[in-house]
């Protein structure tokens, strides 16, 4: 079996719980308040600032040149496909500059973007790549499970396109076909922490869906400062 097949395997139970939250069915029917699809997409935003840089460290620990280029023509997809997407999305959501400059991000989004920076900071490239993978991957799962869906909103169904189609799928099957060669070559240690990076971050991408849906906010609000 695969390593990446063992990882998606183990992930199952979380994944399928993304696959049944209220945000992502919500986004599928068109049901989801634009309320909170706006909260995740300030989150979002926020996390693929960090997303981009944790690529950009995968791409410098590299042993190759040919990866070192992959990696960094991954970040520089993350600024040009991805973040131009949610530059979309805020336009259209009426979301300001000043807003977004202000931004503080929700509890789940600073904590899984710091889990990745962790990663990135302390592991191999193949921690790196098992840390990020399901972000890849589940949104291209998601894509393609809700393809054929027809949600009122065109910002949903814009959403889905933009997940569901061949040129996103082309970038998930190349990081888990990086994954798998780098799993080949690890220790049977560097092998457990990439699983249990991939696990965790799972778990985050689910509660992340929770986060957007409920407008989680920090337990106490500090006070403004001038």
């Amino acid at each position: 079996m695969k390593f990446s097949t063992y990882l998606r395997e183990k992930a199952n139970t979380s994944w399928q719980a993304s696959f049944e939250h209220p945000f992502v069915t919500g986004i599928a029917d068109g049901s989801l308040p634009l309320e909170s699809f706006k909260y995740y997409v300030l989150n979002d935003s926020y996390y693929l600032s960090v997303f981009a840089k944790v690529q950009a460290l995968g791409a410098a620990k590299a042993s190759d040149l040919h990866t070192t280029s992959r990696m960094a023509a991954h970040a520089q997809g993350t600024y040009e496909a991805e973040l131009d997407l949610h530059r979309n999305f805020t336009k259209r959501l009426g979301i300001t500059e000043e807003t977004i400059a202000t931004f503080e991000p929700a509890p789940t989004a600073y904590a899984y973007s710091t889990h990745l920076l962790a990663v990135a900071h302390t592991g191999t490239l193949g921690e790196i790549i098992a840390a990020i993978l399901p972000c890849y991957w589940l949104y291209q799962e998601i894509g393609e499970r809700l393809q054929g869906s027809t949600p009122a909103e065109p910002i949903y169904q814009d959403w889905i396109n933009a997940y569901g189609g061949d040129w996103f799928a082309t970038l998930v099957q190349e990081q888990i076909d990086r994954l798998d060669a780098l799993a080949e070559l690890a220790t049977p240690e560097e092998r457990k922490r990439m699983e249990r990076h991939f696990l965790i971050s799972s778990q985050y991408e689910l509660s992340f869906w929770a986060m957007g849906y409920s407008l989680e906010k920090w337990p106490v609000e500090e006070p403004e400062t001038v």
